[in-house]
């Protein structure tokens, strides 16, 4: 049984990563259709568990087309093929909602409507915000596709989960956060932590236009806040009373659960750029 389940979160981790690498590789339109299939089965999960814990009814087409409507933006103006008043369109979405809670005449529409914003915001503004990563190298004047900085984001973040899984079962013996995880640990962290500062050396090497020190920088950033990620995910699930976000995805629980780590570092590896590497 154990050999199944390994044998069956290989084959699904596999396609994961093939799948996610090929979107980022095989060019602009390629990572634009996969992250926005990305926001909307993130925002379709969230929404789901909010409604299957009775928290509030959402629907979550329409909720999920308005995260897609944001990341969408956002690409047309980062990649410079639309000026900012793109943004219009996701301000409009913004607007219907507070105004269809007028007619909805729901019991408590403050709540409703906090959990409609609460997954715009923890799911559709960071993948949004993955766009000015993207295309954060400028040549001549305009911004251009640039996949090794994306793949390095998900690659820190996949090393670290791993080196922390298995550094923490070796060593592991002062809890790093009980209240919410209780099976991290602290030489978990730190082993992940050296596992991806070990990997970013690997990606100095085949990209020197950026300096070693800032690769090294960027794998402690996202090592530090994909943790936080995957511990504020935890702390959704034991608010919702739920193990797994969902079932989708065979050893490997649901999407976000796949995206938490991620939904944090984003926020990490934008701060780092904007105060360091392009100062």
């Amino acid at each position: 049984m154990k050999n199944k389940n390994f044998i069956l979160r290989l084959v699904t981790g596999s396609v994961y990563v093939a799948l996610v690498v090929g979107g980022i590789f095989l060019g602009p339109y390629a990572f634009v259709c996969l992250f926005s299939i990305v926001v909307i089965l993130c925002l379709k999960e969230f929404y789901g568990l909010v409604n299957a814990q009775k928290r509030a009814q959402i629907s979550w087409g329409y909720n999920c087309f308005g995260g897609l409507l944001l990341f969408l933006s956002a690409y047309l103006y980062v990649a410079e093929i639309s000026p900012y008043f793109v943004f219009f369109l996701y301000l409009l979405y913004v607007v219907s909602v507070f105004v269809g809670e007028l007619y909805e005449k729901r019991q408590d529409p403050l709540i409703h409507s906090a959990y409609i914003f609460l997954g715009q915001i923890y799911i559709a503004l960071p993948l949004s915000l993955l766009n000015m990563i993207a295309f954060s190298q400028v040549e001549m004047g305009k911004a251009i596709y640039h996949p090794l900085l994306i793949l390095a984001l998900f690659v820190f973040i996949w090393i670290n989960d791993s080196g922390a899984y298995v550094t923490g079962m070796l060593l592991g013996k002062h809890q790093l956060f009980k209240r919410i995880s209780p099976n991290k640990t602290w030489e978990g962290f730190a082993g992940g932590l050296l596992f991806t500062i070990a990997v970013s050396f690997v990606f100095a090497h085949f990209e020197r236009q950026m300096p070693l020190y800032h690769w090294i920088g960027l794998a402690v950033v996202v090592v530090i806040f994909a943790t936080w990620g995957d511990l504020v995910e935890s702390l959704m699930k034991r608010t919702l009373e739920i193990k797994d976000s969902g079932k989708i995805l065979p050893g490997h629980g649901g999407f976000l659960d796949r995206f938490d780590s991620l939904l944090v570092a984003i926020y990490g590896v934008l701060f780092y750029m904007q105060l360091f590497i392009r100062n």
